[in-house]
């Protein structure tokens, strides 16, 4: 796949609105985990993604995690487990992810936050109905 080549010159890739399920997401993810992928950007807003296609692309990320910075995931339905998953995926001091975008798709779940452990990059907003993951800021 071009995700693979060597060298991957493909740095934006935006696949929202296809039916790509957790079958193409894996997929998808092989190329990701591959460390000749220099993506930087991946918008799959809209894909049908689950808890499974959640766990190859946190998979991909452990696997290459120096090049992907923003990750839309959108209206799709990862539910408790899979949003777990992703923020599990984010703790990791490896992973160079930015910006992580999550709009509730056809599934709810009721995020809560713990002021001892909460990661303090993560912002809520919508009356806590969406979450993403935000830049470092610099001290003052």
């Amino acid at each position: 796949s071009t995700l693979e080549s060597n060298p991957s010159h493909l740095r934006e890739l935006d696949l929202s609105n296809n039916d790509l399920k957790d079958s193409g997401v894996k997929l998808l993810s092989a190329g990701l985990g591959n460390p000749h992928c220099k993506l930087e950007t991946l918008r799959l807003s809209g894909c049908l993604v689950t808890e499974e296609g959640c766990a190859s692309l946190v998979s991909a990320l452990r696997s290459n995690p120096s090049h992907l910075r923003e990750l839309d995931l959108s209206y799709n339905h990862p539910g408790d487990s899979g949003v777990r998953l992703l923020s599990a995926g984010l703790e990791d001091p490896h992973c160079r992810l930015e910006k992580l975008k999550y709009v509730e798709g056809l599934y709810v779940c009721d995020l809560t936050l713990d002021p001892n452990t909460v990661n303090r990059r993560l912002s809520l907003s919508e009356e806590n109905r969406k979450f993403w993951f935000l830049q470092k800021c610099p001290r003052a």
